[in-house]
């Protein structure tokens, strides 16, 4: 079977605006959280999200770009920009046939469409949509810019699975160079959803942690005070290739992706099954295609957004998949970033990787107290990253409408 290896990252996270302050980040324990800057939120009951520090468009677009591209886009151009230095790729010097982009964004331009609906409505009943107002919105443009900017003509679409979006990305894009249908893949997600819409429908659905007080400790997984999650916002990127397409042209590799796992709850539109059906599913197709046992499995970046009804489903469902295991490491390093919804799984796939590569577990930051029927199911490094040997690590990702999609990176071994 073919090997899929990566070989460029690229991050642009509330904790970092790279891969190297990203990870410096996770693994210090920073929150991401602090009181939205993006628009007036005294009328919302939830007043704080994860969002990007520092980040300007005109630093990386002109103009014409920025009217042209809604922020999901223009998020996913800079992480793949980063991704693509990062794997010192030269595509001109590549088959661009057999090199393919799958991005995944779980609302695409739900700002410009807001923005736009806004101005409509409190207008004088005139439409005056931008010309760019389709192609903003739309959840596969993504994709679509990307490939126009390298000149990409190999495979291209937008997977949507809700919160399971970019890690569906992930497995499709190990597929199609698993299956001899591409040599190096463009993958990963991009969100831009701290925004009056997206804040007020999450906050209505009671999903929103509102812990306004004290934003940066808000997000708690797992822990028995949780009471919701923080939004977050940015991209995340990998750069997927053949090995022996990587070996040829010098590439250094990261890690490995060896096993994919998709399922569904069949449950609730919105809920987890209490007993994690579709999540173990998940998780066993992975290993099943990687080859492995639950035994090799050293850390999992779980889903765990800090909701009840979430959290606890994914800790009985890890259970009933590996056992009482004091060795398996298990974070969620959501507790920083906030829930980047349809780009969450690229980033904490991205942590995965990185975890791997220097033997060092990610921390959940803000719980204390873990619930008492799992505080002794796993290793939880709260707080502080810890040390630790690793060869496989797990992510997971759950979506609204009942969507599992489960990532296996392993270190790599030539």
């Amino acid at each position: 079977m073919r090997r899929v290896v990566i070989t460029g990252i690229g991050a642009l996270t509330p904790i970092g605006n790279n891969l190297n302050d990203y990870w410096t980040n996770l693994k210090n324990g920073v929150s991401g959280a602090a009181t939205i800057t993006k628009f007036d939120t005294s009328k919302f009951k939830s007043t704080f999200a994860c969002e990007l520090k520092n980040f300007d468009p005109k630093a990386h677009f002109d103009v014409k770009e920025i009217r042209k591209y809604d922020s999901f886009s223009q998020y996913a151009l800079v992480a793949v920009d980063e991704a693509v230095k990062h794997g010192n790729i030269d595509f001109d010097t590549l088959n661009k046939d057999r090199i393919g982009v799958i991005w995944g964004s779980g609302n695409g331009g739900i700002q410009t469409f807001q923005d736009q609906m806004m101005e409509f409505c409190e207008g004088d009943g005139t439409p005056r949509f931008t010309p760019f107002f389709i192609p903003r919105i739309l959840v596969d443009i993504a994709s679509g810019i990307i490939s126009i900017k390298y000149g990409l003509r190999g495979v291209n679409f937008c997977p949507v699975s809700a919160c399971a979006t970019s890690n569906t990305a992930l497995i499709e894009a190990f597929n199609y160079i698993k299956w001899d249908k591409a040599d190096m893949i463009i993958s990963g997600g991009s969100e831009a959803a701290i925004n009056q819409a997206a804040i007020g429908g999450f906050s209505s659905a009671k999903a929103l942690s509102q812990r306004n007080d004290s934003p940066e400790t808000a997000s708690r997984p797992f822990d028995v005070t949780r009471d919701g999650f923080v939004m977050g916002e940015g991209a995340g990127a990998m750069i997927l290739e053949e090995y022996e397409h990587a070996k040829k042209r010098g590439a250094t590799i990261y890690g490995e992706v060896v096993g994919g796992g998709m399922a569904a709850d069949a449950y609730h539109l919105t809920g987890t099954h209490p007993e994690g059906d579709g999540a173990v599913l998940g998780m066993k197709e992975a290993m099943r295609e990687a080859g492995i046992t639950a035994d090799q499995i050293d850390y999992i970046n779980m889903h765990a957004t800090s909701t009840a009804q979430g959290d606890n489903s994914e800790l009985i469902a890890a259970k009933r998949v590996f056992g009482e295991r004091k060795s398996l490491a298990v974070s969620a390093t959501k507790s920083m970033t906030g829930h980047l919804l349809g780009a969450a799984g690229a980033i904490e796939g991205i942590a995965c990787v990185m975890a791997l590569q220097e033997n060092t577990v990610p921390p959940t930051i803000n719980t204390t107290e873990i619930e008492p029927e799992f505080v002794d199911l796993f290793d939880f490094p709260l707080g502080k990253a810890k040390d630790k040997q690793l060869t496989y690590a797990m992510s997971n990702t759950f979506g609204f409408g009942g969507h599992i999609a489960s990532v296996i990176f392993k270190k790599f071994e030539a």
